[in-house]
C-alpha cells in the first residue's frame, strides 16, 4: 500500500484535505499515523491513524471516515507559548498568556498589552517522528533526491520500499528504494546504505 506525501486525502462524504506528514517509528520502520491538512483559510492538521486508510495510490489516499469524524481526531500540532521575563515555555496558565509584557506605541499615552509569542509543537507518539513533503534522502557520498511516498505492508504497517525523487525539471524520474538498504531514518531525513551510482542503477519509472 502506497502512502504519499501531500496528496489528496477523501474522506467517505467528500474531500477532506491533503496528507503533510508521515509519522513513523525509527527502529523498526512502522508507519503508524500521517497528518491530514484540511483545505481552507482557517485550516485544521489532525493525526490520524492508518487504520483509517480504506484504499491508496500515488495520487490520492481515501479514508474510512467521514469529514466529521476526522475533526474528531487528535490535533497534529498545538500552539505553545515561549518563555517571556523567566516563565517556563509552554505553560498554560492564562495570566501568563495575558502576562505583562507591555510596549509603548510611538505617539501612544500609555503602554499596552502585548501577547507572548507562541510556535506550533507536533503531537507525535513517543519515540517517533514526521517526515513531511520535501524530506531529504540522503547516500553515502551525498544527497540524491527527496522522499515522494512510502510503500507499506497492510499487515503490519512496515515500510517495504521507499520511492525517492530524484533528478531535475527536464529529468525527473522515481526511484524504488528497498528496506534493507534505509540505513537510518530522522527527522525529515533518510539516509541510506548506498552511495549515488548505486542509487541511479536502482528500478526507476518516469515521475507523474
Amino acid at each position: 500500500m502506497d502512502i504519499p506525501i501531500d496528496v489528496e486525502v477523501l474522506c467517505t462524504d467528500g474531500p477532506g484535505g491533503h496528507s503533510s506528514a508521515i509519522v513513523l517509528n525509527p527502529v523498526n520502520k512502522e508507519v503508524t499515523h500521517f497528518a491530514v491538512r484540511t483545505k481552507g483559510f482557517l485550516s485544521d492538521e489532525y493525526l490520524v491513524p492508518v487504520a483509517f486508510i480504506a484504499e491508496s495510490t500515488p495520487a490520492r489516499i481515501s479514508l474510512t471516515c467521514s469529514r466529521a469524524e476526522l475533526a474528531k481526531c487528535q490535533p497534529f500540532e498545538k500552539t505553545v507559548l515561549v518563555g517571556v521575563d523567566g516563565a517556563e515555555p509552554g505553560a498554560d496558565d492564562m495570566d501568563y498568556a495575558l502576562a505583562s509584557t507591555y510596549v509603548t506605541m510611538p505617539g501612544a499615552e500609555y503602554p499596552g498589552p502585548m501577547m507572548p509569542p507562541t510556535l506550533q509543537e507536533e503531537q507525535l507518539p513517543e519515540g517517533e517522528l514526521s517526515l513531511h513533503p520535501g524530506a531529504s534522502v540522503e547516500a553515502t557520498d551525498g544527497h540524491v533526491g527527496h522522499v515522494q511516498e512510502f510503500v507499506i505492508a497492510p499487515q503490519s504497517n512496515r515500510v517495504t520500499h521507499l520511492v525517492l525523487r530524484e533528478g531535475h525539471l527536464w529529468g525527473k524520474k522515481d526511484v524504488t528504494i528497498p528496506l534493507d538498504q534505509i540505513d537510518r531514518i530522522e527527522a525529515d531525513v533518510i539516509y541510506l546504505k548506498l552511495d549515488k551510482a548505486a542509487v541511479e542503477h536502482l528500478p526507476s519509472v518516469r515521475a507523474r
